[in-house]
C-alpha cells in the first residue's frame, strides 16, 4: 500500500512535466558586484568555432551573481592580448578587470585559448592562461577558463565545468507519462537523456568521481536501485528487495551506498558494500528513517526521521549505530545535504507553514534561510559550495532554481518546455 500511495504522489507531482530544456534567468545578484569585461576572443585565420568563447565566460560569470561584465556595445576597443589594451578607456568605463584572449586550431584537432586577466586599476597582468581542448569541445573550454577567472577573483575554486542531472516527465497521451533522467552542462547546454521510462524516476545521484550515477527506478513495478557508469551507459540493478528501495547514496570514498530500504519492517538506513554486495542495517527504529547523506570522514550519516513526531535531522554512527538529533528549531527539517567541509548542511525548513531551503551552522546550531520561493524541495550543493540548486514552484510552473550559500545570489532555471525536479549537482569532474 505504501508503495502505491507514493507512486501516485510522485505522478502527481510530475504528470504535467515535459521534455527539458534549461534556461538562466538571474533575478538577484550581490549589490556590489565586480566590473569585469570579457572581450571577444581574437581568431586564427580560417578558424571555426561552434561556439562564442567570451559570451559564454561573459554568462558564467555573471550568472555566478559575483561579477556585472559590460556589455560589448559600451567597449571602446577589442583589444586580443594585453599589450593592445588601453587601460585608460577602461577605467573610464568603470571597469576593473579585464579578460582578453585569442583562439588557435592544432594540428592535432584541438582548440587552444590563450587568455590574460588584467587588473584595470593596477595596470597590470595578473592571470595569463593557455587551454585546449577538441575543436568540438568548445563550451567545455569556455567554462575551463571561466574556472580560472573565478578562483583568481574570489580564492574560491571554479564549478562552471560541473554538470547536472534533473528528471523531467512527457505525457504521451491520455495517462501514459514517459519519465527522462536528464544530464547537462550547469547553463542547461548539452542536455542529453541517460534513462527513460514509462515509470517514474527518482533521487539521482553521483558518485564521487563522477564516473557513475544511482537513481531509482519503478520500471519493474516496485521501486529498485540501479547503477549506471556515464561512460558506458551500462545499467546494473543494485536492490529489488520487498518493500521500499530508495535514496541512494555513494559513500565519500565511493565503495559504500546508502540506501532506504523497508524489507525488514518499516523504512530504515542500510549501507552496502559495492564490492561484495554486504549489507548493514544501520538504523533500527518503528519510525521512517530516509533520505541518507554522508558526512565527508564517511563515519557518519544524517538522514530525515519522524522518530521524534514530526521530521527532522539525526546522525547515525555508521559503526556503532549511535543516533543524535541534529536540528531542534523548526517542526520540519528534512532532506540534509552536507557541506563539503562537514561544518554546515542545506534542508528543507518549514516556515510559516512555508516549505524554505535553509541552511545550519553545525557548530553554532543556527539556521539561515535563503530561500524566499514556495513549497522548495530536494537541495543539492555545488562541489565548491558556493551554490546550491533545488526545486521549486515560479508561475505555476515546477523549476529549478540555485541560490548562493549566503543567500545573496539566485537564479532560475526552467524548463521552455515544461517542468522539471530532483536536481543532483555533480561533484567536480576534473
Amino acid at each position: 500500500m505504501l508503495i502505491r500511495i507514493i507512486t501516485a504522489l510522485i505522478f502527481l507531482s510530475v504528470s504535467s512535466l515535459s521534455m527539458a530544456e534549461l534556461t538562466i534567468q538571474v533575478n538577484k545578484g550581490k549589490d556590489d558586484p565586480v566590473p569585469i569585461a570579457i572581450v571577444p576572443f581574437g581568431w586564427q585565420s580560417g578558424l571555426t568555432v561552434a561556439e562564442d568563447i567570451a559570451s559564454i565566460v561573459e554568462s558564467d560569470l555573471h550568472r555566478s551573481g559575483q561579477f556585472a561584465p559590460l556589455s560589448r556595445s559600451d567597449m571602446l576597443g577589442r583589444p586580443r592580448n594585453a599589450t593592445e589594451v588601453y587601460y585608460r578607456d577602461w577605467k573610464s568605463l568603470g571597469v576593473d578587470y579585464v579578460v582578453v584572449g585569442t583562439l588557435s586550431q592544432e594540428v592535432t584537432g584541438t582548440i587552444t585559448a590563450n587568455y590574460e586577466l588584467l587588473d584595470v586599476n593596477t595596470q597590470r597582468v595578473i592571470l595569463t592562461g593557455k587551454e585546449s581542448v577538441s575543436i568540438d569541445k568548445p563550451r567545455y573550454l569556455a567554462h575551463t577558463v571561466s574556472d580560472k577567472i573565478y578562483e583568481k577573483l574570489t580564492n574560491i575554486r571554479g564549478a562552471f565545468r560541473t554538470q547536472l542531472l534533473y528528471v523531467s516527465a512527457v505525457r504521451e497521451g491520455g495517462n501514459r507519462t514517459r519519465f527522462r533522467l536528464l544530464k547537462s552542462d550547469i547553463d542547461g547546454a548539452n542536455e542529453s537523456v541517460l534513462f527513460d521510462s514509462r515509470e517514474p524516476i527518482m533521487a539521482p545521484t553521483w558518485s564521487p568521481d563522477g564516473q557513475k550515477i544511482a537513481y531509482v527506478s519503478f520500471e519493474s513495478t516496485r521501486p529498485a536501485i540501479y547503477i549506471q557508469d556515464l561512460r558506458t551507459n551500462a545499467r546494473t540493478q543494485l536492490t529489488s528487495f520487498r518493500g521500499l528501495n530508495g535514496a541512494p547514496a555513494f559513500s565519500p570514498d565511493g565503495a559504500k551506498m546508502a540506501m532506504v530500504l523497508s524489507k525488514d519492517g518499516s523504512p530504515d538506513i542500510y549501507v552496502m558494500d559495492l564490492a561484495s554486495g554486504d549489507l548493514q542495517r544501520v538504523t533500527n527504529h518503528f519510525a521512517i528513517d530516509t533520505e541518507p547523506a554522508w558526512m565527508p570522514d564517511g563515519k557518519s550519516i544524517v538522514f530525515t526521521s519522524d522518530r521524534g513526531g514530526k521530521p527532522q535531522i539525526y546522525k547515525v554512527n555508521v559503526s556503532s549505530g549511535s543516533v543524535e538529533r541534529v536540528t531542534f528549531e523548526g517542526d520540519y527539517n528534512a532532506r540534509a545535504r552536507v557541506l563539503a567541509d562537514g561544518l554546515g548542511l542545506v534542508m528543507v525548513h518549514r516556515d510559516s507553514g512555508n516549505f524554505h531551503i535553509a541552511v545550519m551552522d553545525l557548530k553554532r546550531n543556527r539556521v539561515e534561510i535563503l530561500t524566499t520561493t514556495n513549497l522548495d524541495e530536494s537541495p543539492s550543493v555545488a562541489p565548491n559550495a558556493s551554490m546550491l540548486l533545488y526545486a521549486t514552484q515560479y508561475d505555476g510552473k515546477g523549476v529549478l532554481a540555485a541560490v548562493s550559500i549566503d543567500g545573496g545570489v539566485r537564479y532560475r532555471l526552467p524548463s521552455r518546455f515544461g517542468d522539471v525536479r530532483e536536481p543532483a549537482w555533480s561533484p567536480f569532474l576534473q
